[in-house]
Order: structure tokens, then sequence, then C-alpha cells
């Protein structure tokens, strides 16, 4: 009955994968379709705002590509010259193209300070209905993810991105609507200035994310002490040495360690392993160890064991 149970949960896992990886696709596509739109709008319109939620939306689409990204590479097998498969591409992705929406938002804010000092007319009713437009389709593609949100960081991070968006969209709503009403054409650029300044936020966090698991830097959110603390009270551990917590992508993390265990609970080793996997695993969401039981040429107390550089074939 176990194994009926085990093999119906993963057909059921891989049920909702499958989904999750149409919607996704669709949504990007959908965000694809409204940011063309939004620039013929934008241009069509003489709309600073519209263009500048477009480059937003550019945002959106990749957070929602790099999400289904994640999970079709995670269903790739590892090679001999790429032990880990292919995840840190999605962190590499996700990089470069930080870098390239700042380069929009600079664009965004020169065209915005030319338009403060001398305003330009913009067609209000039709600004109106294209960002009426995108703020549908963005709450939709919101709900469609908001269920999946609170077991997978990837997708709650699209999830925001398109709250991110929907907020935008009535910022530009509100400017349309002003102009239509007043002619206050300062409304467009000074909305500009403001989605902008989303994009720099957003584009920032994205960079400071992908360049800290780059840098084989402790994830986002786990406590490097807890888990040490953690580790140690498992019985028959007596310290640890050469202690490493890294990324290998947005939402899966790795751990090596050299586990001290008292001579009398040798006999236990495998025992206590797993009971370390357990903890690691339920608390902390980290599933790919490598503990090892001695180490040769550790300093008692050395957690944080400095990387030494080695020419080939030094043994010491």
């Amino acid at each position: 009955m176990m194994e009926y149970a085990d093999r119906h949960a993963d057909a059921a896992g891989r049920g909702i994968d499958a989904l999750l990886k149409r919607r996704l696709l669709v949504s990007t596509g959908l965000t694809c379709v409204f940011l063309a739109v939004e620039l013929a709008g934008g241009y069509i319109f003489n709309s600073l705002a519209l263009m500048a939620d477009a480059a937003h939306n550019f945002m959106d689409a990749l957070a929602l590509f790099l999400s289904w990204f994640a999970l079709y590479v995670s269903e790739m097998p590892p090679t001999e010259k790429r032990t880990f498969g292919l995840h840190r591409v999605e962190v590499f992705v996700s990089f470069i193209n930080s870098l390239l929406v700042f380069f929009i938002a600079i664009l965004i804010f020169y065209e915005s300070y030319g338009r403060l000092f001398s305003p330009e007319p913009v067609n209000g009713a039709g600004t109106f209905i294209v960002a009426a437009i995108g703020l549908v389709i963005n709450l939709i593609v919101a709900m469609w993810l908001m269920r999946y949100t609170k077991g997978d960081l990837n997708i709650k991070s699209a999830f925001l991105h398109m709250i991110g968006d929907a907020a935008a969209c009535v910022g530009v709503i509100i400017a349309a609507v002003i102009i239509y009403y007043t002619g206050w054409y300062l409304a467009d650029p000074l909305i500009s200035v403001l989605i902008g300044l989303i994009i720099v936020f957003g584009a920032y966090g994205i960079m400071k994310d992908s360049s800290h698991i780059l840098l084989e830097g402790v994830p986002k959110g786990i406590d490097l002490g807890r888990v040490a603390a953690d580790i140690k009270a498992v019985e028959g551990v007596m310290g640890m040495h050469s202690f490493h917590i890294w990324s290998i992508c947005h939402n899966v993390y790795a751990l090596s360690a050299h586990i001290d265990i008292e001579p009398m609970q040798r006999r236990r080793m495998a025992e206590i392993f797993t009971a370390i996997n357990d903890r690691l695993a339920d608390a902390h969401h980290i599933f790919y160890t490598t503990l090892q039981a001695e180490c040769s040429g550790c300093e008692n107390g050395d957690m944080l064991r400095r990387l030494t550089h080695k020419e080939r074939g030094h043994l010491h």
C-alpha cells in the first residue's frame, strides 16, 4: 500500500508540474504579446508611461520564462562535464538581464527628464484602455500562480513580479485619467519616473541575489549558525569542520561538512548521517549534502575552513 501511495503521489506531483509549466508558458506568451501592445500603444498615443511599463513587463516576461526554465532544467540529468546539470544557467541569465534592464531604466529617466521641462501631448483615453488591458492580464496571471507560491520560492518571485506590474498599470491608469480630464501632461513623465524607479529597484534585487549565488554565498534565508547547531544537536556528533552551504540555483541548496563523531558512536555513522540529512531537509530545505566523518588536516574549531590554492600533485 505504501509503495502504491508513493507512486500515486509522484504521479500527482508530475501532473501538477506539467500544469504549472503550461501556465508559465501561456503566461509568458500573454505577457510578451501585451509587451508588444504596450510598445505600440506608447508610440501611437505618445505615452512614455506605457513605454516604461513595457520595460517593466519585459522583466515580468523574463521572470516567468526563468520560472518555467527552472522547472525544465530540473528534469535534465547531469553530465560528465556538468555534474550539477544546467541549473546555474537560470542564475546567469538573471544576472545578465538585470544589467540590461538597468540600461532600459536609464533611457526612461533620460526621456522623462526631457518631458518634464517640455511636456508632450498624450492620448489619455488610448493610454487608459491599454493600461486597463494590462491590469487584467497581470491579475489573471497572478491568480494562476497564486496556488503554487507557498512551496516554491521561484514561483513566488514570478508572482510578486506580476503583482508589481499590476500596481504599475494602476499608476498608468491614474496618469491617463488625469491627462484625459485635466490635460496635465506632466503626469505622464512623472509616472514614468516612478515606474523607472520600480524597475531599478527590482533589477538591483535580481542582480544582488544572482551575484550572491554565483559567488557561492550562503542562501538567502539560511541561518548558518542555526544549521550548525541543528547538526551538532544530533546524538553522537561532537563538532564539525570545513562547513559550506551554497545555492546551485535560486531554490536548490547544497551543503558539505566534515562531521566529528564520538569514538564510541562511529558504529552508528550511517544512522547519524541519516538523522542529519533528515533535519537539514525538514528544517532548512537542504536536500543535497556531502558529509565526511573523518577530517584529515582540520584543526579543532575550524568550522569555516580557509580554502587554499595548491598546485597539482601537491599533497600537503
